[in-house]
């Protein structure tokens, strides 16, 4: 299973734009930072964050469908998945736990993300919406540090370019027509 996240992850680092930057990398860790311009108020941006379906990747899913995560945006929520019986068992998976939870400004949750999971590392992925022109800007961190056993410098751009395709994901949800 690894070996396949790893896989799917390597997938879109050649596949998606370059709009984020890996800002900090050392033999211990590294941070990624993106931001995007939304046309949304910081409300509904915020309320979003909690629909994972609606904005992250199939393909970065342990389900194979985003439709399965959910974000109990709440100190303590879970940032949780849920994998129905169809082609295997049935399991659940928490991606990360929450933080802090400022509805409208920010989102923090802790978790190694995709295959950071089995690995010794810890993780703290940061939304900090702001206002910017007509929208919001919303700026995502992720800080991971710990021990990686294939060392942090082949990682951190893989986990860059997933992170980044889920932050454009968001901003195309918060953008599209209303149905």
């Amino acid at each position: 299973m690894r070996k396949l996240m790893i896989l799917a992850w390597a997938g879109v680092a050649m596949a998606a734009p370059a709009h984020a930057a890996v800002t900090a990398s050392g033999d211990t860790g590294f941070v990624t930072e993106s931001s995007v311009d939304i046309a949304a108020d910081a409300a509904s941006v915020y309320a979003l964050l909690g629909q994972p379906g609606r904005w992250w990747s199939d393909a970065h899913t342990y389900s194979g469908d985003s439709a399965n995560m959910t974000i109990d945006a709440r100190a303590g929520g879970c940032f949780c998945e849920t994998i129905p019986a169809r082609t295997g068992p049935a399991g659940t998976i928490e991606h990360a736990r929450v933080l802090f939870a400022m509805p409208g400004r920010i989102l923090r949750l802790s978790g190694g993300l995709g295959p950071l999971q089995s690995e010794g590392v810890a993780g703290t992925l940061n939304f900090a919406i702001a206002p910017s022109g007509k929208g919001v800007r919303v700026t995502m961190t992720y800080v991971v540090g710990g021990y990686l056993r294939g060392g942090t410098a082949a990682m951190a751009p893989l986990v860059d370019q997933v992170l980044n395709e889920q932050l454009q994901g968001l901003k195309r949800a918060a953008e599209a027509p209303a149905p």
